[in-house]
């Protein structure tokens, strides 16, 4: 049992701290990310107005005392309505990368630890999934479906699997040959006690790290999907619904536009660097450097 119980994650949790404090800018990520999420959970407490009240008598304003980044054609306020978006942009793109996340790491790790004919068989259908560009499928998806808060996390979910699964294939192939799984075997463990306790834990982090890349996908495409009105339905306050409203009243009202799509930027811009903070932790060339 000795050879078994060598089984060992190759990214300890020590490790990828020590690494991740030291990268300045992961830093910078980590706190804006963490104010993003602070404002999205106590939306209720921050928000001056209420995001869905309309007046009509200060519909267009621009940001003043009163309204700090002015009203939109309905007289609501955009600060609130921005606060509000977050919510949505936020939980629609992390329950939708941890749905893609898990169905494409099962399917990457059975079918590269199966091998033969059933790997070919998964991995031609990811294929075809790869081939349509993320936004145009999840265009699709999301036309076929309709449009409401379930079928849009739906879209990008069924989006980002194929993704998942070739991350999570790749090394599967790799550790089914080592001599821990191999040891496994021959004390007769199972093909799923395997997968689950020797190989899983192994190639775990590499998900992980991809994972917050592709959530900032995750909220560009939900972004862009509300701006086509493939999203979450008005009067629900979405940002790529905000930018949308805002294209529309860009010439008398250019705040509708902007301050929805800082926001965006902001998002994207924290989680690209903790991913990419997340990626040179955990790869033992760069930690060595």
């Amino acid at each position: 049992m000795s050879a078994v119980a060598s089984t060992t994650v190759e990214l300890r949790p020590g490790g990828l701290w020590l690494a991740f404090s030291q990268n300045k800018l992961a830093w910078i990520g980590l706190v804006l990310l963490g104010l993003i999420v602070f404002v999205a959970v106590f939306a209720p407490w921050l928000a001056p107005h209420d995001p869905l009240e309309q007046n009509i008598v200060a519909r267009l304003e621009p940001p003043s005392a009163e309204f700090w980044l002015g009203t939109d054609s309905y007289g609501r306020d955009v600060l609130s309505r921005l606060i509000y978006g977050a919510r949505i942009s936020l939980f629609v793109g992390f329950v939708a990368i941890l749905i893609a996340m898990l169905i494409g790491t099962a399917i990457g790790v059975i079918a590269g630890y199966i091998g033969g004919l059933f790997d070919q068989l998964v991995m031609g259908v990811l294929d075809v999934l790869l081939a349509f560009p993320t936004l145009l499928l999840g265009l699709m998806i999301a036309a076929m479906l309709g449009a409401s808060l379930e079928n849009l996390i739906i879209a990008i979910a069924v989006t980002e699997i194929a993704p998942f699964a070739r991350v999570a294939r790749a090394p599967t192939i790799t550790l089914r040959q080592r001599d821990f799984v191999e040891a496994s075997r021959s004390y007769g463990c199972g093909p799923f006690r395997i997968m689950t306790r020797h190989i899983l834990p192994n190639m775990l982090s590499d998900v992980v790290v991809m994972s917050s890349l592709w959530l900032a996908s995750a909220i560009r495409t939900e972004a862009s999907l509300s701006f086509i009105g493939l999203g979450v339905p008005p009067p629900a306050a979405t940002w790529g619904g905000m930018i949308r409203e805002g294209f529309e009243n860009i010439l008398d009202a250019w705040w509708l536009a902007v301050f929805p799509s800082l926001a965006i930027l902001a998002t994207v811009l924290a989680l690209n660097l903790l991913g990419d903070a997340l990626r040179d932790a955990s790869d033992p060339r760069s930690r060595s450097r």
